[in-house]
């Protein structure tokens, strides 16, 4: 572990192991529910890339990526509510599988946004694949259909979630210590 980096966590919320396991099993269901499908797996960054790397080295049958921006966080700890499109697609979806791949759901706000948008360009489905899911903090209703862990009302970082763009390389999911986000805040 690298020594910078965990001196400001407070702990570790789960492990590389539990990551592994959970990027598995989440890419074993895709793959079972698109068969001869060829899915546009959507990242949204930067939270998501490393999940997204991990979960297409699990699935097994053919799939595209692409990628999206989208930001309501600025550099705060909290939704500012106010969804911004940073990068777009470069990839025309209509009639294509879609299944949008995220790090965390947390207030709800910027992907129901960012499934709406979706959804008008007259795909053949969207689908949402989120690594974690902090249903305390919903405002906005969202359906996960492939849901990994379910985690508590703390900060958390590590594994491409960042506090400031700092801590993405923290290779598992850790809480940060209140006294590092709190001084910024």
């Amino acid at each position: 572990m690298n020594s910078e980096l965990s001196q400001d966590i407070d702990r570790v919320l789960i492990s590389r192991g539990q990551l592994q396991s959970t990027v598995a099993e989440l890419g074993a269901r895709i793959s079972r529910d698109y068969a001869g499908k060829n899915p546009l797996m959507v990242s949204v960054l930067k939270g998501a890339f490393i999940f997204m790397a991990d979960l297409v080295r699990e699935i097994t049958v053919p799939c595209t990526v692409d990628f999206m921006a989208v930001s309501s966080y600025g550099k705060g700890v909290k939704s500012s509510g106010q969804v911004q499109i940073i990068k777009d697609l470069d990839t025309n979806i209509e009639g294509r599988h879609v299944i949008v791949v995220e790090d965390i759901l947390d207030s709800g706000v910027t992907l129901s946004y960012l499934l709406e948008l979706l959804r008008a360009r007259r795909p053949a489905s969207v689908r949402l694949c989120a690594l974690l899911d902090k249903p305390a903090r919903r405002k906005v209703p969202v359906q996960i259909d492939y849901r990994g862990l379910t985690v508590p009302d703390e900060f958390i970082v590590g594994y491409g979630l960042d506090y400031a763009e700092q801590y993405r390389n923290f290779p598992e999911i850790a809480v940060l210590k209140r006294e590092v986000y709190e001084k910024h805040s």
